[in-house]
């Protein structure tokens, strides 16, 4: 396909889908018009019957938890097809550098850099688990919490380099944890079945509202989610940057 042709099909698709969401702007309610009334029903029993503060969290991983496990499954197989494409590339042959290249080194990270970098690590780590551990209760959740704590790891390597990043992180560890994560929103669902219910019924005790260790099934899942979402950012970190960068070891110049 020569590049003119190339050109032509993209500008007549981007007109098409252009063409498209205009038409579907147009049908959107004005400005502070509610016309549907299943988030009104449910602000009003989602807290009497899941015991949980945070509505959304209700809605997200109970009352339709079947699809946010698709959106979680979205994100491991999106992260499972780069890990395996990028794992493949590795064994190509590496061609030698141009003189241009040759003359290019990265620069080394600042002390001021170093410090900040490290001092964050903990606080971002903990506020990570604090938005996943509450997510029934405040705003947050599994997908907030795991992308917090998948910044804890992108500082580790802001704060040094990529071996650092390796050491505190091996590829074991990551592919185990989004592994583990995957799978547990599976056999929290599975309880539900075990119980006599349904798929990812909410069968585990309630508790009281605005309490931590409440709303049944909804903290374990939240936590599930979490492992898998920063499990699965740590290693497409990781996977990048081994494609990217060049590991310093002991006796090498880079």
């Amino acid at each position: 396909m020569t590049p003119g042709l190339r050109r032509r099909v993209f500008l007549a698709a981007a007109a098409a889908a252009g063409a498209l969401l205009l038409w579907g702007l147009t049908g959107l309610p004005d400005y502070g018009v509610y016309a549907g009334p299943y988030g009104d029903v449910l602000n009003q029993v989602a807290v009497a019957e899941r015991k949980a503060t945070n509505v959304v969290a209700s809605v997200t991983f109970d009352y339709r938890g079947v699809d946010t496990m698709g959106e979680e499954y979205i994100l491991f197989a999106a992260v499972l097809g780069v890990a395996i494409l990028l794992r493949a590339q590795r064994d190509e042959t590496e061609q030698p550098p141009d003189e241009d290249a040759a003359d290019r080194h990265a620069p080394a990270t600042s002390n001021a850099v170093r410090v900040i970098g490290l001092t964050l690590v903990g606080p971002v780590v903990l506020f990570g688990l604090y938005v996943v551990a509450h997510g029934h209760l405040t705003p947050g959740g599994g997908f907030q919490g795991g992308v917090v704590l998948a910044t804890a790891a992108l500082l580790v390597y802001l704060s040094g380099e990529y071996v650092t990043l390796r050491r505190v992180s091996p590829e074991l560890l990551t592919d185990s944890a989004e592994a583990v994560g995957a799978a547990g929103y599976v056999a929290i669902g599975l309880l539900g079945v075990g119980a006599g219910a349904a798929f990812l019924a909410n069968v585990l005790p309630l508790g009281q509202p605005g309490a931590l260790l409440s709303a049944g099934t909804i903290p374990p899942i939240n936590l599930a989610v979490g492992l898998e979402v920063a499990g699965g950012f740590v290693l497409l970190l990781s996977e990048f940057l081994e494609q990217t960068l060049v590991i310093r070891r002991p006796g090498e110049v880079t």
